[in-house]
């Protein structure tokens, strides 16, 4: 029975091969799934609300709007099925958008099976590695959105810290990093350090609702003072506005973060008192 309802789910199979992975599009209960010849969901649309943000990670990143107006311009390093572009795309007409995505086969899935727009004035998707296209670039995004695990692992030359160096310089002053990563992962620690060594320690982390998934927030300098009331107060407005679980974040970031019943303190070490 469960062989059966795996072979109706899937509804597409690439010829080719990603990184040596198979690329598969499954379908069950009116959500689309891409997957990379493991289980692993790497994007997921709800087919009758192709913008909306299904996977709770993906609406844990957008959490960065709790600590930044939205932003001017946003680099998204890792397409998947698009699921962030499309939400960005649609929720802040504001924003321009460049992806960048280092294989083509999954742009065209995105488009053909996820409703990815074609490329425009305010979205744009291009066909690289992301370490090697913000590598020199100097003071050039307001936010830099980062999800680029494959079935297994995040991708090598986004955990280094000649990555996290050059994404820092490559925001500007005020800018943000977002990075999706795996606490299920053996180098999580490990990239967390070296996030927080490229950001002066200038991070935080908010756990998705899906155990897991972790987002870590990274500036580019320090920001303003992160009251519990002034957080509570701008997530009720943020949810209003974009329908997501805003406030749920803010009690998350007690979880992981140095925190005391006033505000957040950023970086490693015992809270100040």
């Amino acid at each position: 029975m469960f062989a059966m309802l795996a072979v109706l789910a899937r509804i597409w199979r690439s010829p080719s091969l990603y990184r040596n992975q198979g690329l598969e599009v499954r379908e069950r209960q009116g959500v689309r799934t891409l997957h990379l010849e493991t289980d692993t969901v790497q994007s997921a649309m709800r087919v009758d609300a192709p913008y909306a943000l299904e996977l709770s990670y993906t609406r844990a990143m957008m959490a960065f709007l709790l600590f930044a107006p939205p932003p001017s311009k946003a680099l998204l390093i890792g397409l998947g099925g698009g699921s962030v572009a499309k939400f960005l795309f649609r929720a802040l007409p504001q924003t321009a958008l460049q992806v960048v995505e280092i294989e083509a086969a999954v742009v065209e899935v995105a488009r053909r099976f996820f409703a990815l727009p074609e490329d425009g004035p305010r979205l744009s998707v291009h066909i690289g590695e992301g370490a090697q296209y913000v590598q020199g670039v100097r003071a050039a995004w307001d936010l830099l959105l980062v999800d680029a695990y494959d079935g297994r692992s995040l991708a090598a030359s986004l955990a280094t810290e000649q990555f996290f160096a050059d994404a820092r310089l490559a925001l500007v002053p005020g800018g943000m990093l977002a990075m999706n990563l795996w606490s299920s992962d053996s180098a999580f620690a490990r990239n967390l350090r070296r996030i927080e060594r490229a950001f002066l320690g200038n991070c935080l982390c908010l756990p998705a609702e899906r155990p897991g998934n972790v987002i870590v927030f990274a500036f580019r300098s320090p920001p303003a003072p992160m009251r519990w009331s002034d957080l509570r107060s701008r997530a009720v407005l943020l949810q209003e506005r974009f329908g997501l679980e805003f406030p749920r974040f803010v009690d998350a970031l007690r979880e992981m973060n140095r925190c005391d019943a006033d505000r957040i303190h950023l970086g490693p070490g015992p809270v100040p008192s």
